[in-house]
């Protein structure tokens, strides 16, 4: 009996499912998107879940489950099991939120699998026509004669927005004062109102805006000019060099998924990017798909990290 042991586990094995990834998906895949309707990561991540939803046959329901500078959708993932049917989409924020919230109910770099990166792009630096500001240098000459009185909106503490924030007042060594709020929406609203002085708003979410006059572009976040916004200067060429600052956005899924598993969807992600007409759509959104394995993404996510931990730290930011 011992002899035919081997043998029948080499039958059995012949039957067994020949990995996770086959099959996948049988059934629709949730997609929680970490931050409100009308954000950057609602209207990409929707728009990815839509190709998905035509490449694997199954519906894949976006559902915003926004708050805490997108740990509360995170959190939803990180308890879901790890067979690749609930799904996180966030934004850089996720890399934040360890250096601004001291008890997360995760750990962000141990307690999530690192799917893909998305798409990546600038914000733009905009404020309401009744400030009277033109350019960057009139917003900065006024932060330096007032300081800590200009109020500054974000899409919420720990959100990509705040970050950038953070990173232009420690550069350019202004003092200006932080308003959080729910989401990218009500931060443009609240803005175009002039009930806070300025916004770092994601391009796609600001265009709509800009292009109907209701608010005024003074610069964008990243090292170079954007397509969408030729006319409108970087940070770094209006008086503050060096500065460089792009939102990106990504998948994660719960810990544990299998390795095949992790592989498939991100093979399908890289696809779906790379079909014409979501890189047209992206690009006409002010931002670049972006293209790593599993593993270039995970040494990607530690690397931001890291640095956003630098400057939060460098500026003053303790986790509350």
């Amino acid at each position: 009996m011992k002899l035919l042991k081997p043998l029948v586990l080499t039958a059995l094995a012949a039957f067994a499912p020949q990995g996770h990834a086959q099959g996948y998906p049988n059934k629709p895949v949730r997609l929680i998107i970490a931050f409100t309707p009308g954000s950057s990561i609602d209207i990409v991540g929707r728009a990815v879940a839509a190709k998905l939803s035509e490449l694997w046959g199954q519906p894949v329901v976006a559902e915003n489950r926004a708050g805490a500078g997108g740990s509360i959708g995170s959190a939803v993932v990180v308890k879901s099991a790890p067979d690749g049917y609930t799904l996180l989409a966030n934004s850089s924020a996720h890399v934040a939120n360890p250096s601004i919230y001291a008890s997360l109910p995760y750990d962000t770099l141990k307690d999530f699998t690192n799917i893909a990166p998305l798409a990546g792009g600038p914000n733009v630096l905009f404020v309401g026509p009744g400030t009277g500001w033109k350019t960057f240098a009139d917003f900065l000459a006024a932060a330096k004669a007032n300081p800590g009185k200009l109020n500054f909106s974000s899409a919420g503490v720990g959100s990509g927005t705040h970050f950038n924030l953070e990173k232009l007042k420690l550069t350019a060594g202004i003092d200006v004062t932080h308003v959080p709020y729910k989401g990218t929406p009500e931060a443009i609203a609240d803005t175009i109102a002039g009930r806070v002085c300025c916004y770092f708003a994601p391009i796609n979410a600001a265009l709509p805006h800009l292009r109907g006059g209701k608010a005024v572009a003074l610069a964008v976040s990243s090292a170079k000019r954007s397509s969408l916004l030729p006319e409108v200067p970087t940070i770094a060429e209006s008086g503050v060099p060096g500065f460089d600052y792009t939102l990106w956005l990504a998948l994660w899924g719960p810990p544990g998924m299998p390795a095949d598993l992790v592989e498939k969807i991100n093979k399908d992600v890289n696809r779906v990017l790379s079909s014409p007409d979501l890189a047209d759509r992206l690009s006409n959104l002010g931002t670049l798909p972006m293209s790593m394995s599993p593993e270039e993404f995970t040494r990607f996510v530690r690397s931001e990290a890291e640095d956003t931990a630098r400057v939060l730290k460098a500026a003053g930011i303790k986790p509350q």
